[in-house]
This record gives C-alpha cells, sequence and structure tokens, in this order.
C-alpha cells in the first residue's frame, strides 16, 4: 500500500506557501480539505505533525487556520517529509522466510542495507530543495502547461 502523507503534507504545504505570498491570513482546515480533496477532519490530522516540526502555527476557532511558521524558502522538503511520516521507512523488507537456497539467508541484511542507502539519496534530495523552490517549479509546471 502506498503511504501519500508526504504528498499531501506538500499540497497542503504549497497551498499555505502560496497564501503567505498573497496577504498571509491562515487558511482553514476545510479550504485545505476542499483543496487536497479529502476532509477537515484529515487535514487537522495532517497539520499535527507539521506543527510539532515547527513548520506550521495553527490557530483555533471559527476564524483559526493554519500558516507557515517560517517562510517557505526556510523550510526543506526534508523537513516536510520526516514531519509527515516520521520514522516510517520507504519500504520493507518481507519477512524471514526459511532458509532454502544460498539467497535467502543474506537477503534481509542485503536489503536494509539497500534501504538505508536509497533512504539517504531522497533525503539528501529532498534537502536541497526548499518549499519556496517547489512553488516555483509548480507554477513553471503550470506555465508550460499552457
Amino acid at each position: 500500500m502506498l503511504d501519500i502523507r508526504f504528498s499531501r503534507a506538500l499540497q497542503a504545504m504549497l497551498y499555505l506557501a502560496a497564501a503567505a505570498e498573497g496577504d498571509g491570513a491562515t487558511v482553514s482546515s476545510g479550504r485545505l480539505a476542499e483543496t487536497l480533496g479529502t476532509n477537515p477532519s484529515l487535514v487537522r490530522k495532517l497539520l499535527v505533525p507539521l506543527g510539532a516540526g515547527g513548520l506550521v502555527e495553527s490557530t483555533r476557532g471559527r476564524s483559526g487556520g493554519a500558516r507557515l511558521a517560517r517562510p517557505a524558502g526556510e523550510i526543506t522538503l526534508a523537513e516536510i517529509h520526516r514531519c509527515a511520516v516520521g520514522e516510517k521507512p520507504l519500504w520493507a523488507c518481507s519477512p524471514e522466510t526459511e532458509h532454502v537456497c544460498p539467497v535467502t539467508p543474506h537477503a534481509a541484511a542485503y536489503f536494509a542495507v539497500l534501504t538505508a542507502d536509497v533512504e539517504r539519496a531522497v533525503q539528501a534530495s529532498l534537502e536541497g530543495r526548499t518549499l519556496a523552490d517547489a512553488l516555483r517549479e509548480m507554477r513553471g509546471l503550470e506555465r508550460a502547461a499552457r
């Protein structure tokens, strides 16, 4: 099963970054939910780890909502990923099986090393990109699509 927490968190953060460029007002969970095609309750759950990570500030109440806690140029995609996904690995090794051939006794160890290498590469790629960079790239894609 695919984990969509990072893509949803990134979409929400991109929306908040665009809002910050405008009037900087907070965005309600209802508005974010509409944008993400989901419900406000899920959006609030999505915002909790982003808030705990210092990326989003939220206010409660009728006129409440969320906004970026820092400028978009100071928030890396790696931070958003860590907040959204936590310590969950990109993928998991299949459970150990009976060692019936020369490969199976070492498959789990090999897969663990491979997974660690891939996760380091993903984090390095995301660390080199800010939320502001992502917003610029998204707008470039929009212009190219016209």
